[in-house]
């Protein structure tokens, strides 16, 4: 596709919605105007209302930018902090270790 920007991965993988941002004002019926960052100057500041979704922000779940240490291409390391469970699965032929690991930038539900 032709003047498509795309956001990270391309094809299938590209995210398909980038945000959240403010909107500044109602442009017609339809149309929004929102407030975008500098790394988007190259993409109009309307869109219409079916380009956009709706965010329902969770305030518990959103974590600060600032303490990440995010690079450039808006990813960090995850570090682990704590090891709260562990089992051992038996398969047929083998055993299978699982560990339940509290991650640093997560909140004990975002265990894995």
């Amino acid at each position: 596709m032709k003047y498509v920007m795309r956001f990270g991965k391309k094809g299938k993988l590209s995210p398909r919605y980038v945000g959240p941002y403010q909107i500044l004002k109602c442009v017609g019926k339809v149309a929004y105007e929102l407030d975008l960052p500098n790394e988007l100057a190259p993409v109009h500041l309307v869109f219409h209302v079916s380009m956009l979704k709706k965010c329902i922000g969770d305030l518990a779940s959103i974590i600060p930018l600032e303490g990440l240490g995010v690079d450039e291409s808006l990813s960090y390391e995850e570090i682990p902090v704590e090891i709260l469970d562990g089992q051992v699965k038996m398969l047929r032929n083998e055993e299978i270790a699982f560990v339940k690991v509290l991650w640093r930038n997560h909140l004990v539900e975002g265990a894995t």
